[in-house]
């Protein structure tokens, strides 16, 4: 399937959302919404493509972009849609809306175009009625969830009459164009992720006032500590928004009157109160919580007032969370007799009883709770495998002791299925379907070749290939026999040390004997957090400058190992690309990178300059780019490096000047090996040879350096920058211009590498640079000193 055009109807948060993100992933999109009564017609179409440039996080991976969405209209641009291969729908939750808009739009579309509704909870097969018969074979539910470009899941709800190629092509077209991670639905009402994230959050809000906890204190509890985003449950309903919480929870009321959880799903007094107020959460200023002054606090039901939030667990609770063991651990929380404890039991007991009773209905495989769970609520695992990992029987044991002493939510019993003598719902066979009563493998589709390592599920093991070479700090290894190696490295955060370093170049020179290809591709996030400021640090302070040049040099080594490598260096990059990481990549024949990809030279915030041939580098490209005066090129990536900028995204590292115009995008991490592999290999079988020796590079010089050094002096002058900020900002001017030297004079690479070694080594040797490194290594934060 080939989507080039598609159109969104709605410009609402989340239509408007979608519409940016399709807009990120190359697709041109028309944003349609209904006529304006002043100004121009398509003007709530028009605002809201300006206001996606205020939304944070940004839906645009590049502001630039939103020049691309085509504001439309209802009356006046329907011919939009004659072209369209694919519409979203995403008006309000309204069925007689989406209903009447259907037959609005059936007449103008395609006799090829997919139809599908992003809704939240509403019939899927009901809304495919509005349509004509014809048409009905191309509609489906398409749900994003919010925010779109970040968000992983899509969840996609076929009718009764959906046609599998339609199906299977638009999977495809979201799993990489888009980058999602796709589960397949039911027609059930709020489908899978809402019906049991939205469940998990009334149960808490249940189980608060049972217990008599503070919001705050069940934030404590149900946020990082159980492996959840840090807007845990209270915060994030004021995200979401209170009354958006309200309407998924009155869905759920209407729609599901048979369930045997149905007295649980309404509002509770204090979420009415608060509604009622117009305390709608972050977006009216407060909800659960707000920010007075430098401070947030939180509502006090019982005082019916606000008051400082503490956010924190006790003591006891702290130390059965911190238990590695999840059967351990799940004991202790129900022996307790702590009311932190005894809520945190309650709540998963009822989450477990409530997935497990549904399963059949909502969902095709136990997996498709958990990842849609994982992916659309942020969770580390899913309820499936948070129960399973804590050992199946005796967890339904103990549910079934609650039921019957009428401690649970609800008296429905536990399927059969649950207590068969199974160890869980994850195994070498699959995953457990509960409609079909058996395990059932990974989804087949094509697309999913493309990820060699997906996402796992609870005791999923996939293949790590076989080790070439390894040290202390990299391995080297290979993934199949088609030639390519992969360069992993073994440190904390991937950060560079001496193992790395040697390691690097160790490799490398083993694949120039034995491979046609190296990728340097991490096992997980991120890419390198950069030097190992610790070791870094250590030598300063024992005075060893010696040693600490010759790591520097070492640095400098390795970067030129990959530049200059016989076989090509592909560096495969996601998450963060920080000093020595971004200079790896700027170093390779060709760098594959994730649109979420963090990438910055910001040595500047710990008092330092890039010196692993990051400005060495920098400097060679503006020559290149610009050889009768490079100063016009360095200008653009001058502030990028003083400023240790770090890029929102890949196409913002395009823009930076820190990724290359022809490196590659990859819309889906999962795939993001695959495609570096393939990148690897085209650039061999294309005869790779490395750049020569730049030899002749034409500098900016003195010149250069001077007017680098006039626009930092308002900035000191303004109290914008301290001196020590504006020695480090000249000492990178020196370096990207060429150092004290005529003006258009040509310099070696040797050349520009010892000025980087120079002033690195200068920088380092005061105290406060060596404050700044010390600073950030205790807080995380960056020293303006």
């Amino acid at each position: 399937m080939r989507i080039r055009k598609a159109a969104v109807l709605g410009a609402g948060v989340m239509g408007a959302q979608i519409a940016a993100h399709l807009t990120n992933a190359g697709v041109e999109t028309v944003l349609f919404d209904l006529p304006a009564k002043d100004g121009p017609k398509s003007g709530i179409a028009l605002k809201a493509i300006a206001n996606l440039a205020k939304l944070s996080p940004a839906p645009l991976a590049d502001k630039a972009l939103a020049a691309s969405i085509i504001p439309a209209n209802y009356d006046d641009d329907l011919d939009h849609l004659k072209d369209v291969d694919l519409v979203i729908e995403a008006i309000a939750e309204r069925m007689d809306w989406k209903l009447d808009l259907y037959k609005k739009i059936a007449g103008h579309l395609s006799k090829t175009a997919i139809i599908a509704s992003n809704t939240s909870g509403l019939s899927i097969n009901t809304l495919a009625e509005a349509l004509p018969e014809e048409m009905r074979h191309r509609f489906c539910g398409v749900h994003f969830f919010n925010p779109p470009r970040y968000m992983h899941l899509v969840e996609l709800i076929p009718t009764r009459l959906t046609d599998k190629n339609v199906l299977d092509g638009l999977e495809a077209f979201l799993v990489t164009t888009v980058g999602k991670g796709v589960v397949i639905a039911k027609d059930t009402p709020n489908f899978i992720g809402n019906r049991i994230g939205v469940f998990s959050m009334l149960s808490a809000m249940y189980h608060t006032d049972q217990f008599k906890l503070g919001f705050d204190t069940v934030d404590a509890l149900t946020g990082p500590a159980l492996g959840r985003p840090k807007s845990a449950t209270y915060r994030t309903a004021d995200v979401v928004g209170l009354d958006t919480m309200a309407h998924v929870i009155k869905t759920m009321a209407d729609t599901l009157p048979d369930d045997p959880w149905h007295q649980y799903f309404k509002a509770p007094v204090w979420l009415q109160g608060l509604i009622d107020k117009g305390a709608l959460g972050q977006k009216t200023g407060g909800g659960f919580y707000k920010k007075v002054g430098k401070d947030i606090v939180v509502l006090d039901v019982a005082k019916q007032d606000f008051r400082p939030a503490e956010q924190k667990p006790s003591d006891e609770v702290a130390a059965i969370l911190g238990i590695k063991d999840p059967a351990e651990k799940f004991g202790k929380l129900r022996a307790s007799t702590d009311p932190q404890a005894q809520f945190l039991w309650a709540s998963f007991r009822d989450l477990f009883h409530y997935s497990a009773y549904h399963l059949a209905d909502i969902a095709d495989t136990a997996r498709d709770v958990d990842f849609a769970i994982r992916w659309g609520y942020g969770w580390k695992l899913g309820p499936f495998e948070t129960w399973q990992a804590a050992g199946w029987q005796q967890i339904a044991e103990w549910i079934n002791d609650d039921i019957k002493a009428g401690k649970a939510m609800s008296n429905a019993p536990l399927p059969a299925w649950v207590t068969d003598g199974r160890k869980g719902v994850h195994g070498k066979d699959g995953s457990y379907s509960a409609s079909a009563n058996a395990d059932k493998p990974r989804s087949q589709h094509p697309v999913y070749r493309r990820q060699l390592f997906p996402d796992p599920i609870l005791g999923e093991k996939f293949d790590t290939g076989t080790t070439v070479w390894e040290n202390d700090g990299v391995r080297l290894w290979r993934l199949g026999d088609d030639g390519i190696g992969i360069i992993s490295f073994k440190t904390k955060m991937n950060t560079v040390n001496d193992h790395v370093l040697d390691g690097v170049q160790h490799a490398i020179k083993l694949a120039e004997e034995k491979l046609k290809a190296v990728v340097i591709w991490q096992t997980g996030e991120p890419f390198s957090a950069g030097a190992d400021l610790k070791g870094a640090l250590g030598l300063l302070k024992e005075g060893r400058f010696d040693d600490f040049e010759k790591m520097v040099t070492n640095f400098q080594a390795t970067s030129m190992a990959i530049k200059h490598s016989l076989v090509p260096v592909v560096s495969a990059v996601r998450g963060m690309a920080f000093g020595g990481g971004c200079e790896f990549q700027m170093h390779s024949a060709r760098t594959v990178a994730a649109l979420e990809s963090y990438i910055g030279l910001v040595e500047a915030g710990v008092g330092l300059l890039p010196a692993g041939g990051g400005l060495h580098e920098l400097a060679i490209r503006a020559a290149k780019a610009n050889p009768a005066d490079p100063f016009e090129e360095l200008k653009k990536v001058f502030e990028t490096v003083a400023m240790a900028k770090v890029s929102a995204s890949a196409f913002e590292a395009k823009n930076l000047g820190l990724l290359r115009d022809g490196d590659v995008v990859v819309f889906n991490a999962y795939e993001l090996l695959y495609v570096a592999k393939q990148v690897a290999n085209a650039l061999a079988e294309s005869g790779y040879r490395p750049p020569l020796p730049a030899n002749a590079i034409p500098v900016a010089g003195d010149v250069g350096t001077a007017t680098f050094k006039a626009s930092l002096a308002n900035l000191q002058a303004g109290y914008f920058a301290s001196p020590h900020d504006i020695d480090i900002a000249t000492r990178i001017a020196d370096t990207l211009c060429g150092g004290v030297i005529e003006r258009g004079s040509t310099v070696d690479e040797e050349w520009l590498l010892a000025l980087e070694r120079k002033h690195f080594v200068e920088l380092a040797k005061t105290e406060k640079t060596q404050a700044r490194i010390a600073h950030t290594m205790t807080t995380g934060k960056p020293l303006r000193n």
